[in-house]
């Protein structure tokens, strides 16, 4: 039986609509580009890519963080590099993974993304008054705060 305190009803409260804006959110930056030639789960792992170190990403990894089987995840992979935006090496630590890593076409079509989807973000943060985009600014922090706190 779990003998841990339940948390305070009003953390319990803010959690769960800091989680329902989060899933808000997601669906708004799987819009942004609804136009690109990337669908948005290939957009997030190529951006996953741009974030890694020159080692590049085990498919397991990108497979988590994208939510997704490890078979979803390398179908998305192969047809990312049958386009020339990534590519697969063996990983030097364990003969049996593969690692995956940004090819420089694939770090142009995050930028291109990038930049169409800070313009349409921009055309939405423009309709809000200075004190709601201070508000957001002031709360960037803190996401990334909780952010870190679920890397592995």
């Amino acid at each position: 039986m779990n003998d841990q305190p339940l948390p305070d009803p009003d953390l319990l409260e803010l959690s769960g609509d800091f989680r329902e804006a989060l899933r808000h959110s997601i669906y708004l930056v799987r819009r942004l580009d609804a136009e690109g030639e990337l669908s948005a789960a290939q957009l997030s792992t190529l951006k996953m890519l741009l974030d890694a170190v020159d080692d590049g990403v085990r498919v397991g990894e990108i497979a988590r963080n994208l939510g997704v089987k490890v078979p979803s995840a390398t179908e998305q992979i192969i047809k990312l590099e049958r386009a020339g935006l990534v590519r697969r090496e063996a990983d030097p630590a364990d003969s049996r993974a593969v690692r995956v890593k940004l090819t420089a076409e694939g770090h142009a079509a995050v930028e291109s993304a990038n930049t169409r989807r800070n313009a349409v973000m921009a055309g939405i943060l423009g309709s809000l008054t200075d004190r709601e985009r201070q508000a957001l600014a002031a709360a960037l922090p803190v996401i990334g705060r909780i952010n870190e706190s679920l890397q592995p």
